[in-house]
């Protein structure tokens, strides 16, 4: 069974997110500048622009338009520095083992990249380490069985990394002044274009120690080889089939490092069926076992407190152009424990398979 947290902590997460968007917002305004709105195919976006010494404008992309960030934007003004109290918070959470914390290196890692902007753009956070923050964001108390990874992904839309019209500092860069040791990784007849940075060094223990940084996009049509290329990362990413789902509609969330750091992550519901379907396609069985768990995890809360979301997640799964999809799903979702999957096969009614 589920640990759920204590209201009280349930309540310090959700501030915790709130000071870190209205942080986000007051960055790109302490310049002198305006607020500005783009639209584009009927949409509207924001920017904080300001007049550089030659003349031009540089514009930062902020998101698109929503209440909550137009309220951000009218109050800018009235933001403090809250950075001493997120680090209250970020320790109250993770006190005792409550909340997860990343490994060390994660946190730098993933906080340099936020100060770069490349959540700002709308780059989601993938994989295990979002698993993580499911935890408070449901309020929950997840098992660590399913937590340990040395890997960070990150997923953006190649369409939204050209509508952004905003580019981040060189990854390259950024991830070295982290860790030194960082260094491009391509795939064979791509050395241009690498979809991922690995750093090695020797551990406290003697062992070398990796982490790696990756980059991904989603594979639409037929199966293709070529990196996609992310102009607002600055870098290639690897095309991977399924992810256009994963990514589509993100949540911001926290990281417990420092002061908090700002991500964004996949609806949790989505990242239930996404592990269900990439569990029936890994060659690697560790990694098979580790999605199901995950999986299994998230559906059985979600089960109790979040049933629409599981079955809207599940209509969009069988949409437009995903005829396979929801039979794959089926497959791993017998895969996991009987308890969760009678509990989701009554909210989504039963499947075919299981009949």
């Amino acid at each position: 069974m589920v640990a759920h947290l204590p209201l009280a902590l349930q309540t310090a997460y959700a501030d915790l997110v709130d000071k870190l968007l209205d942080a986000a917002v007051d960055t790109r305004a302490r310049e002198p500048g305006s607020f500005v709105p783009k639209t584009v195919d009927g949409k509207r976006y924001w920017y904080h622009q300001v007049k550089r010494a030659d003349g031009q404008y540089k514009q930062s992309y902020l998101g698109p338009e929503t209440p909550d960030l137009l309220a951000r934007i009218d109050r800018h003004r009235e933001i403090v520095d809250t950075t001493r109290a997120r680090r209250d918070i970020v320790r109250s959470l993770v006190r005792g083992g409550t909340v997860p914390a990343p490994p060390t290196r994660v946190g730098k890692v993933l906080e340099a990249l936020a100060t770069s902007g490349v959540f700002r753009l709308r780059a989601v956070l993938v994989g295990t380490v979002a698993y993580q923050i499911y935890g408070p964001m449901l309020g929950v108390r997840l098992g660590g069985a399913a937590l340990m990874t040395e890997d960070v992904d990150i997923a953006q839309f190649r369409s939204i990394s050209i509508a952004v019209n905003d580019q981040v500092p060189p990854v390259l860069e950024t991830l070295q002044a982290v860790e030194p040791e960082f260094q491009p990784v391509s795939k064979p007849l791509y050395e241009r274009s690498p979809v991922a940075f690995l750093s090695s060094r020797q551990g406290r223990s003697g062992r070398q120690e990796q982490l790696k940084v990756e980059f991904l996009t989603p594979m639409r049509g037929p199966d293709e080889d070529a990196p996609g290329q992310l102009p607002a990362l600055g870098t290639a990413s690897q095309p991977l089939r399924f992810l256009d789902y994963l990514i589509y509609q993100e949540r911001a969330a926290a990281v417990m490092y420092g002061g908090g750091v700002l991500v964004n992550v996949p609806d949790p519901a989505r990242f239930a069926w996404h592990k269900l379907i990439v569990s029936q396609r890994r060659a690697n069985l560790a990694k098979a076992r580790k999605d199901l768990l995950q999986a299994q995890t998230l559906l059985d809360v979600l089960a109790d407190e979040r049933p629409h979301d599981v079955a809207d997640m599940w209509e969009e799964l069988g949409g437009s152009g995903r005829p396979n999809w929801p039979g794959i799903a089926m497959v791993g979702l017998n895969a996991i424990a009987a308890t969760v999957r009678d509990k989701v096969v009554d909210i989504i009614g039963p499947p075919p398979t299981l009949r």
